[in-house]
């Protein structure tokens, strides 16, 4: 027996989950198969008849009909098959959307209205600067006016509070630095160069599934900006609030649908409180269609003041990363790695466009000698030809910056998307302009993290900073039929 999902859309998901083809953001060829127990009666025999509004019957053989119930697919039902898991509207993702924050946040309103407070889930939503930056194109904000009026939507809503992770991403970049030079240092062959970054969930599942124990060693362990968030919120924020993890329902907006995929992992499950780190991703374009369901443009949403607990900000002013719109990874590791390792202290970092604009190396000199080489690959082309150099032990970097999508995070198949092909890549354009215009700040001038480090994780290298700031991976074993899973 076998569940068959029919995909009515192009993949949304980025392009290295599905390899039926070379192409970026691939629309699935594959069914979605999952197995399915039935219960047999010996000895009878029923058809399916499927009736004009698309709902099955089963037909037993007294003529009698009875409707089968649609069955629903979550995340953790993904087999990492090729396949599908690619639309909500067929595949049901009953944890991950934003019908399921609704009803969160109407269980909230409908306890508070009954005295039942002692029910009511405090509500976190952490805002992605990717998605703050599409929404901001898309409706001709600046970045803080949008950051603002997405606070005053969520909070409208029923939202407690709204962080912007840009926050936790500098709690990735100093880990993955950390963690880099120790690599570069260190003669263990178990943690091998070049070092692969780890904040693209499409880059990770591809890795687990198709390349599996030889690449896994390469993938930094720093945990992504999304996964520190989930950490932080449920672990010290909670504390703070004096609330249980399961009491605190945290959302994030992203660019990409992958991260519902990251979400889901079980590594990021507490099992003492059944309750996940981040509890549900919507996507940037999601977030519009909530705009859209309220009746709301977003530039007609009264501002919010900003909560600036877990948050990125210099007075009125939102700050960024240098580096591009997917991090920031490979710019902030290579000045880090070249003071830190010898002594050079660089003004600007020259990037060399090699195939194509989605792959970039710099290297740096030092007597004439290349002493580190580091390269960008955004994109499954890139990709695949990055990890093939790798196996043959042919590459000849020391850390490679790896995005699934072409272009990187600022054009996730989350992004919003006008449905014009040149209206949409003038919406990255100006995507990409306002990411630039944010003023910078290293992670080393944020001055809550080290108060962070003290108080929330004992220590830089604590046990519990590595179980918060870090993860594991898992290959995926192949097999040519989901039916031959032992469950």
């Amino acid at each position: 027996i076998r569940l068959t999902v029919n995909i009515k859309m192009a993949s949304k998901f980025s392009g290295v989950l599905q390899l039926t083809d070379l192409d970026d953001f691939i629309t699935p060829s594959q069914e979605c198969i999952k197995p399915v127990k039935v219960e047999k009666t010996p000895g009878e025999v029923g058809t399916i008849k499927i009736h004009d509004d698309g709902s099955y019957m089963q037909v037993a053989q007294t003529g009698e009909e009875v409707k089968l119930q649609k069955a629903k697919i979550t995340l953790n039902d993904c087999l990492a098959c090729s396949g599908c898991i690619t639309s909500a509207e067929a595949v049901l993702i009953t944890q991950q959307s934003q019908d399921e924050l609704y009803r969160v946040l109407q269980h909230n309103n409908t306890a508070v209205q009954d005295g039942r407070t002692a029910q009511e889930k405090l509500v976190v939503v952490s805002i992605s600067p990717q998605s703050r930056t599409s929404l901001a194109a898309r409706y001709s904000l600046s970045s803080v006016d949008t950051a603002r009026k997405l606070t005053g939507f969520f909070k409208q809503l029923g939202a407690h509070y709204v962080f912007d992770t840009t926050f936790t991403r500098d709690f990735s970049l100093l880990e993955t630095q950390r963690e880099f030079i120790q690599r570069f240092q260190s003669k263990d062959t178990s943690t091998p160069l070049p070092m692969l970054a780890s904040a693209c969930p499409g880059w990770i599942c591809y890795a687990e599934k198709t390349h599996g124990e030889y690449v896994l060693p390469y993938i930094s362990t720093t945990k992504s900006p999304q996964q520190v968030m989930g950490s932080l919120v449920k672990d010290h924020f909670s504390k703070q609030q004096g609330k249980p993890p399961d009491q605190i329902y945290h959302v994030t907006v992203m660019p990409c649908f992958d991260k519902k995929l990251e979400a889901s992992r079980e590594d990021f499950y507490n099992d003492v409180y059944r309750t996940r780190d981040v509890d549900c991703v919507i996507t940037s374009g999601e977030v519009e269609a909530m705009l859209e369901k309220e009746g709301l443009s977003l530039a007609d949403v009264s501002p919010a003041h900003l909560d600036t607990m877990f948050s990125s900000t210099s007075g009125a002013e939102l700050l960024s990363h240098v580096g591009g719109g997917s991090g920031g990874y490979l710019e902030h590791i290579f000045r880090y790695a070249a003071k830190e390792l010898f002594g050079q202290e660089l003004q600007s970092v020259n990037y060399k466009t090699l195939r194509n604009k989605d792959f970039k190396e710099v290297t740096l000199e030092v007597e004439g000698k290349v002493v580190l080489k580091f390269a960008l690959a955004y994109g499954f082309r890139n990709i695949q030809n990055m990890v093939q150099k790798i196996k043959r032990g042919k590459s000849p970097y020391h850390f490679v910056e790896v995005m699934a999508c072409p272009s990187g995070c600022l054009n996730g198949g989350g992004q919003v998307r006008i449905g014009d092909k040149e209206a949409d890549k003038d919406l990255l354009t100006r995507a990409e302009e306002l990411y630039q215009a944010l003023p910078v700040r290293t992670p080393e001038e944020n001055p809550l993290l080290e108060g962070l480090y003290t108080e929330w994780l004992q220590g830089r290298d604590s046990e519990k900073a590595h179980r918060m700031l870090h993860t594991e991976y898992h290959p995926v074993e192949k097999m040519t039929n989901a039916l031959a899973i032992k469950w």
